[in-house]
């Protein structure tokens, strides 16, 4: 076991996604959209869902990314972020692989390393991803 997430269910354009973002309203839909957009630049490869009532990116199938929203925050949320080098500090959690960068409207953020761990963790996806098939969920 690899530990991937795969959903070959994902589509470039998935409308519950976009039906969710429709939702969002003010700072924090503001903060939402920009970083679920930011991810989905990675590559023309980068598809999407909504998994466990968020957005999740994934690149060949597999999850590498999900932005959420809450009442005071916006979590962008790395599905291999215990193995990523985070030398701004920016990642929390303790779990055994996720991590996620909690952005609060107003509060400082290094958007330049934010956007650098989504673009190093879809490229570490697509590195582990070749040869893989997107036939399962959990390979």
């Amino acid at each position: 076991m690899n530990g991937l997430f795969l959903f070959p269910e994902a589509s470039r354009v998935h409308p519950d996604v976009e039906g969710w973002m429709l939702e969002l309203s003010g700072d924090l839909g503001e903060i939402t959209r920009e970083w679920h957009g930011v991810m989905k630049i990675c590559g023309a490869d980068v598809r999407e869902l909504l998994h466990d009532g968020h957005p999740t990116v994934c690149v060949r199938g597999a999850a590498f990314a999900y932005v959420n929203t809450f009442k005071a925050h916006v979590n962008v949320g790395f599905f291999r972020g215990a193995e990523l080098e985070d030398p701004q500090g920016l990642l929390e959690g303790s779990g055994q692989l996720m991590r996620h960068v909690k952005i609060r409207p107003g509060a400082p953020l290094n958007a330049q390393a934010l956007t650098k761990l989504i673009r190093v963790t879809c490229q570490d996806m697509r590195a582990r991803t070749r040869g893989i098939g997107r036939s399962s969920r959990l390979v």
